[in-house]
């Protein structure tokens, strides 16, 4: 299983924007093949900085998901809202404690 973060920090003003694309898009992201879950987080002092954490069957399938015209067109319009340039980890999960 591979989790992919991604930090983004946006303009102040379109965290709004973020957010309408982010929420008519997010059920397409999570029904792309491969893709188990998906998670929209907020910083709690900075309002502009969300992260994304997804789940991935495989680095494949987020590759797939990468090169898909999907995440062409979120991506393309997200990356005109930002603030500062964003960062990206793909992870795998070691220990859960639940």
């Amino acid at each position: 299983m591979i989790v992919r973060i991604v930090k983004m920090t946006f303009q102040e003003d379109r965290t709004e924007d973020f957010l309408e694309n982010f929420h008519k898009n997010k059920a397409s992201i999570r029904a792309f093949p491969g893709c188990e879950r998906l998670l929209l987080l907020n910083d709690i002092h900075q309002s502009n900085v969300f992260f994304t954490y997804s789940w991935w069957q495989s680095e494949t399938d987020l590759e797939n998901y990468r090169h898909s015209d999907l995440f062409k067109g979120v991506w393309a319009f997200t990356k005109t809202l930002f603030n500062a340039k964003p960062e990206a980890w793909s992870t795998q999960e070691m220990e859960a404690l639940r």
